[in-house]
């Protein structure tokens, strides 16, 4: 069911609102508020370390250096029961990006999205957390 609220912003900050919803492509200003309602609810899913969540482990690396996709492959396979998917994109002949979908209680996918980002030759790294969707409407 669809309910109607009225809110009340400073004409400043709602024409900064309006700026940011036409760059990023919203159609309307209610479909921007539910996305940051929901990107807040998401936040607040993670503060329950026991919760089972999605996440996403983003690497760029030299696959030539040290044998660095071999260990991170080491990493992925002990850790097998919490990885979803991979997709290994070349960027270059020497660049790689790899990106890591992980499904598991939230302290050991963030815990291994960090332990990817760290080992030694990655080039840029980062953990995004994500979402099953089930507490979302």
């Amino acid at each position: 069911m669809l309910k109607r609220i009225g809110i009340s912003l400073e004409e400043d900050l709602l024409e900064k609102f309006d700026v940011l919803i036409e760059e990023r492509g919203y159609t309307n200003r209610s479909e921007a508020v539910r996305d940051l309602i929901r990107n807040e609810l998401v936040q607040k899913e993670w503060t329950d370390s026991q919760h089972v969540n999605m996440g996403v482990a983003v690497l760029v690396y030299d696959h030539h250096k040290m044998d660095l996709g071999q260990r991170l492959t080491d990493v992925q396979h002990d850790h097998h029961d919490l990885i979803v998917s991979t997709m290994h994109v070349h960027i270059d002949h020497h660049n790689c990006l790899e990106m890591i979908v992980l499904r598991g209680k939230q302290r050991d996918i963030k815990k291994l999205g960090e332990s990817l980002i760290s080992v030694r030759g990655v080039k840029h790294g980062r953990f995004i957390p994500a979402t099953t969707g089930a507490s979302l409407k």
